[in-house]
């Protein structure tokens, strides 16, 4: 198992930060990799709540997974799961807000994805490219974060 966590300060209050982020039909408007999503449920976000997101990856290629939320605590944490292909993660993102200092009224969002290879190939992957995936998975993770903080 690897785990990649990025934290990001967000100029805006924990639920302004929370709407923009949980509304799934308008992520493409804001997170620049995402091209398409698909509510597989209906209602507001919540835990089962589950939808398919397609996004450009760094190389030009598309990818959809579908997500799963299995934990949500609003505003404050949500935690989403994905069968990815050869590997499964989890996303735990947590919103706190700042109550004191220079950023006060501000929120801290932080992401810890936890991936697991699932098949032979996607141990022997996460053995050879390790340092190169969580690298990878950091930068998209960050883009995200400041995609957020724009949009928020």
């Amino acid at each position: 198992m690897s785990t990649v966590a990025v934290t990001r300060l967000v100029e805006a209050p924990v639920a302004a930060v929370w709407r923009v982020f949980t509304d799934l039909p308008s992520r493409c408007a804001w997170l620049s990799t995402v091209t398409e999503v698909e509510m597989l449920t209906s209602g507001p976000f919540r835990a089962g709540t589950v939808w398919r997101e397609t996004r450009t990856m760094a190389d030009g290629g598309e990818i959809t997974e579908e997500f799963h939320v299995e934990e949500c605590a609003i505003p404050e944490r949500f935690v989403v799961a994905s069968p990815g292909i050869g590997a499964e993660y989890r996303m735990t993102y947590t919103f706190v807000p700042i109550i004191e200092g220079r950023h006060r009224g501000g929120t801290m969002v932080t992401v810890v994805q936890d991936g697991s290879p699932t098949a032979p190939a996607g141990r022997f992957l996460a053995l050879v490219f390790g340092g190169l995936a969580a690298r990878t998975v950091e930068g998209a993770l960050r883009r995200d974060l400041d995609d957020l903080a724009a949009a928020a």
